[in-house]
């Protein structure tokens, strides 16, 4: 949705994910501050950052996951945020503050988090499903969907193998390759969003998922489940920051302040299905939604799993792996 600009108003351009926030609450904050919202979006924290890098438009607010945040901090693409003008951040749980890549809390402020797994059908897959062991099962010849995304794919084959997802060991690193290639033949496809409607239309038994789709997912066909394996996996954190290429930083600071709102942060978690860091958004939630480990799983539920940390210059060995297991024959 991009917002009819009226010539004597301010704009806000504000850069996010896909189907990854409820519309109605940008209409809200033009109303309440009397401003256009320029929403655009994009599919990948890659291509947000090739974006921003560039310069060629001026986003003042953009929600990128963890390890890009640390990234655009060390190239300097981020302003600092005046926390001072976030008064709602009171409302984010400590759980989510003092993180390794932003540790002083001066970029970016939380806005949604989750995990990645294994979503699968209950009706194709008869045994427990506990390890990333099962996506390289002959039996389930295919019927399962990897994301089509390098750093993902090699978290699950480099977790499975009890490696660290942010290895640069080359030699671990080709170890998952080779598990990846060992692994292609018994892939029906690598996918992005259309893995999602290929699950609900039952197409495939298992699929590498994040877990705020599981959930959505899951309420559209009964049949659909949702675990993170024992070998721990991807745990990430989106926020919202504002880009050295914004001209109204405090326009941008108004805007995040006011997404951190409990009652607008309770309308984007309940609309996309994922997991607000909000405290007092989460207790307005159904009980049984807060209670739902797919949705907040427990500190000993993802005891194993680890957050993506910016490879910098090593993520062209990643990219030169994948495209080999890609080319694989």
């Amino acid at each position: 949705m991009i917002s009819a600009c009226g010539e004597d108003k301010a704009q806000l351009h504000v850069y996010n994910w896909g189907d990854y926030i409820d519309e109605t609450v940008l209409d809200q904050f033009e109303e309440e501050y009397d401003v256009d919202v320029v929403y655009e979006t994009y599919p990948t924290n890659e291509d947000m950052y090739v974006k921003i890098k560039q310069g060629g438009t001026g986003y003042d607010v953009a929600i990128p996951s963890d390890y890009m945040i640390e990234k655009m901090i060390k190239e300097d693409l981020l302003h600092k945020i005046d926390m001072n003008n976030i008064e709602n951040y009171k409302y984010i749980s400590e759980r989510f503050k003092n993180l390794d890549f932003d540790p002083n809390n001066e970029y970016s402020v939380p806005y949604m988090w989750g995990t990645v797994g294994i979503l699968y059908n209950e009706t194709m897959v008869d045994e427990e499903v506990d390890s990333w062991n099962i996506l390289w099962d002959e039996k389930y010849d295919d019927e399962i969907l990897m994301l089509d995304s390098q750093r993902d794919s090699f978290a699950v084959a480099l977790k499975k193998l009890g490696y660290s997802i942010n290895t640069k060991d080359e030699e671990e690193l080709e170890k998952a390759k080779q598990e990846l290639i060992r692994q292609k033949d018994l892939v029906l496809a690598y996918v992005g969003d259309e893995g999602k409607d290929m699950m609900v239309r039952e197409e495939a038994a298992l699929s590498v998922a994040w877990s705020g789709d599981a959930i959505y997912l899951m309420e559209e066909n009964e049949n659909l489940n949702y675990f993170v394996p024992k070998e721990g996996s991807n745990l990430w954190y989106d926020n919202m920051v504002i880009p050295n290429t914004s001209d109204n930083k405090e326009l941008a600071e108004k805007f995040i302040d006011f997404m951190t709102r409990p009652e607008i942060a309770l309308k984007n978690t309940e609309y996309i299905g994922y997991s607000t860091p909000n405290e007092e958004a989460k207790e307005q939630l159904d009980e049984e939604l807060q209670n739902n480990p797919v949705a907040y799983p427990s500190e000993d539920d993802v005891k194993n799993s680890e957050v993506f940390l910016d490879p910098g210059d090593f993520l062209k060995v990643y990219d030169k792996l994948w495209t080999e297991v890609k080319a694989h024959q």
